[in-house]
């Protein structure tokens, strides 16, 4: 069985990863926009009887999102025998009710959409909100790759006494699971939402981070608010300056300045999102997932 690694623009350097790590050929695709907003595509490699792995950096998606589309559907014309994606992040999640009437449940729509383009997917730690599983969005198979063990490994080699912390309740998932593969203390803040960009968090137990470097962990980093605003209250508290580890670097403009000023030590990222923070690698666990998918096919 040959396999094909296709990289959407942007995801160039995960995909060639991705293909080293599958033992797979690192294909070729040529991209570009025409001067009325239109976009070209070229599948530059061969895909014939192939399984082709096309990987999307979706982070902003709205620009790639017909791409995903021209890709697959070139790529089955082309004759390849299976198509699946690989979306470290995968976008439209956060719309997942209709909570005033007309709104568009984009979770679902894209759901559909990529469903009938592709044959499997898979992703890192999507905002499963009022889902359970993805099943519930997506009609083909889906496997989801916890960043957990990344960033746990990653904790392991770079830090002497971790004290896992999660920002807010939602974030508990995420930092109970590194802080149980580390070995080390965790808990939760408690967060107030007064408004889009104000927040209030509780103080933490002081006595947990004794001779502990403080680590704050969250799935996504987006305008850098609540996050900086637990930077404060864990420095305050623990007179240290802790680490913040997000697994998707969707940065708004100066959320990473936000959160130094705050007194963060360092802010780091996987690799979902292509990123000068990326520092955990969540690749090889993102191939172990595609292998048994492709082998089904074989």
């Amino acid at each position: 069985m040959s396999v094909v690694v296709l990289p959407l623009p942007g995801a160039e350097a995960q995909a060639a990863s991705l293909a080293q790590l599958l033992d797979a050929t690192a294909g070729s695709l040529e991209f570009r926009r025409f001067p009325d907003g239109e976009s070209y595509y070229r599948i530059a490699s061969d895909v014939s009887d192939c399984d082709v792995v096309v990987v999307g950096a979706l982070r902003d998606p709205d620009p790639l999102a017909l791409g995903l589309w021209y890709v697959a559907d070139t790529a089955r014309e082309m004759g390849a025998r299976r198509i699946g994606l690989v979306a470290p992040y995968l976008p439209y999640m956060r719309q997942d009710a209709r909570f005033r009437d007309g709104e568009a449940v984009t979770s679902r729509s894209f759901g559909r959409f990529v469903s009938q383009a592709f044959d499997w997917l898979v992703t890192v730690d999507p905002h499963l909100h009022r889902y359970p599983t993805l099943d519930i969005v997506y009609s083909i198979p889906s496997v989801v790759v916890p960043s957990a063990p990344a960033i746990a490994r990653w904790l392991q080699a770079n830090v002497t006494r971790p004290v896992v912390i999660g920002p807010d309740s939602e974030s508990e998932q995420w930092a109970g699971d590194v802080a149980r593969r580390v070995g080390c203390p965790s808990q939760v803040l408690t967060k107030t939402r007064l408004g889009d960009r104000h927040v209030e968090i509780s103080l933490p137990e002081p006595g947990l981070a004794e001779g502990r470097q403080p680590v704050l962990v969250d799935d996504i980093i987006s305008s850098g608010h609540t996050m900086a605003e637990a930077v404060r209250h864990v420095r305050s508290a623990f007179g240290a300056a802790p680490l913040c580890v997000g697994v998707h670097a969707l940065f708004a403009p100066e959320a990473r300045r936000l959160l130094l000023d705050a007194g963060a030590s360092q802010v780091l990222t996987c690799n979902t999102v292509p990123d000068a923070s990326n520092a955990v690698d969540v690749l090889p666990d993102i191939a172990a997932a595609v292998r048994p998918l492709l082998q089904a096919g074989a």
